[in-house]
């Protein structure tokens, strides 16, 4: 899922809606109630960021919050998570399967997991400086399969 979706589809329609003509016409064939194109009708671009942030305020995910996701095979990112001492306010979610089957790969080899971290605005120095250190300790292994960490990803389920 990408958070920035209904953003990225508004900046779209405002900057070909700038194209058209004084006295043209703007057609958008979508559902008149989502707040998207309500923006777009209103031409209200900061009045749908204001609300886009108060829901991700409510839901907990950026830029209200920073987020880390880690992704690899269940092992790795365990170890990780094992070695990783969370700063104060760190919500732990997952880990949780996200991938069931890569090409080639017998059953047992291809599960993917990912875990997301989340911390509020202000523990984001804390939170990179746990990654980074725990990143640090297990990359001497130099073992190419190791987790992939990620700070604030656009795609976080």
């Amino acid at each position: 899922m990408d958070l920035r979706a209904q953003e990225e589809a508004l900046r779209r329609w405002l900057n070909a809606s700038a194209l058209v003509r004084p006295g043209g016409t703007v057609v958008v064939s979508a559902d008149a109630g989502l707040s998207v194109v309500q923006s777009l009708v209103r031409w209200d671009p900061a009045g749908f960021a204001e609300r886009e942030l108060a829901d991700r305020r409510e839901l907990g995910f950026p830029p209200a919050v920073t987020m880390a996701s880690i992704t690899g095979a269940p092992e790795h990112v365990r170890e990780l998570l094992d070695q990783l001492e969370l700063p104060e306010g760190t919500e732990l979610l997952g880990p949780v399967p996200v991938a069931s089957a890569r090409e080639g790969a017998r059953d047992g080899d291809a599960r993917t997991e990912r875990a997301l971290l989340r911390v509020p605005r202000g523990g984001v120095g804390a939170l990179a400086r746990a990654l980074k250190a725990a990143a640090s300790a297990r990359s001497a292994r130099r073992d190419e399969h190791l987790a992939q960490v990620r700070v604030d990803p656009p795609h976080v389920v």
